[in-house]
């Protein structure tokens, strides 16, 4: 029997191709939160996704045991390996893990003409601290860089607040999930537009894990498909709420979302 020939790259219908979504975040070893839950959102809406990973973490739904941060050297050297084959049409940035990681992902998206999100991490869900002082001082230029930046309610107080935000001038999405209330209101606010709102009954889970990740790797799946700024996040807002609704119930904490139940 004749045996078939590798498919020629030149047949393809370009067209067809998924768009190309890179993750700059950590790992999470219970799979709810950082890489593994981007790779989830973002295969299931559509995209291919890469990875360059900043730190290696030892965690569960209660909460992280342990970090390994990778060199910033090591965590280019991944970008680079993507970006100059692969190819890339959005950037999905979370956990950096240091000041110098911070710094080189910076660098290495300065001229990148594709949109970029920003989920500025500082704490997990389960309370532990992921970003320190010199860290936060670099999401200056990460900001700047952006086409939207997703901070919760405690991440936006840790940045000065909505006036500091606006006075920077950046795209923002201020998060509310970890705010109290039985509605969930997050704001869209961009540079010269009047701002807009989306509101939604909290669902009462505690099935939580990795909801910033898996929002902010969804408006980026989403803006890679051309979508305009506002409708990504309108279909990543319900991608969310779907996967919250679907949990899967595995863990004794702050459990996994149930990505793979969405359709």
């Amino acid at each position: 029997m004749q045996s078939k020939l590798p498919r020629d790259p030149q047949t393809i219908d370009m067209s067809k191709r998924p768009p190309r979504i890179l993750s700059i975040a950590g790992s999470d070893s219970s799979g709810g939160a950082g890489i593994q839950a981007d790779i989830k959102t973002i295969t299931m809406l559509g995209g291919y996704a890469m990875t360059a990973i900043t730190a290696v973490t030892a965690q569960n739904s209660k909460g992280v045991t342990g970090v390994e941060v990778l060199s910033p050297d090591f965590v280019a050297a991944q970008m680079d390996a993507c970006m100059g084959d692969i190819g890339v049409d959005a950037v999905k940035i979370g956990m950096l893990g240091s000041a110098d990681i911070a710094e080189v992902v910076a660098d290495r998206l300065e001229d990148l003409p594709c949109p970029i999100v920003f989920d500025p991490v500082m704490v997990a869900t389960s309370g532990a601290t992921l970003a320190d002082e010199a860290t936060i001082e670099v999401f200056e230029w990460l900001m700047e860089l952006a086409t939207l930046t997703t901070p919760n309610t405690s991440e936006l107080a840790a940045l000065g607040g909505d006036a500091a935000m606006q006075e920077r001038g950046i795209a923002y999405l201020a998060k509310g999930g970890d705010a109290d209330g039985t509605m969930v209101e997050d704001i869209l606010h961009r540079p010269g537009q009047v701002p807009v709102m989306w509101s939604d009954p909290r669902i009462e889970t505690r099935h939580n894990h990795g909801t910033g990740c898996t929002l902010s790797s969804a408006i980026a799946t989403q803006l890679a498909k051309g979508l305009p700024l506002e409708e990504a996040v309108t279909e990543a807002r319900q991608f969310v709420r779907q996967a919250l609704e679907n949990a899967p119930g595995f863990g004794s904490g702050h459990g996994p979302m149930g990505h793979q139940a969405v359709r």
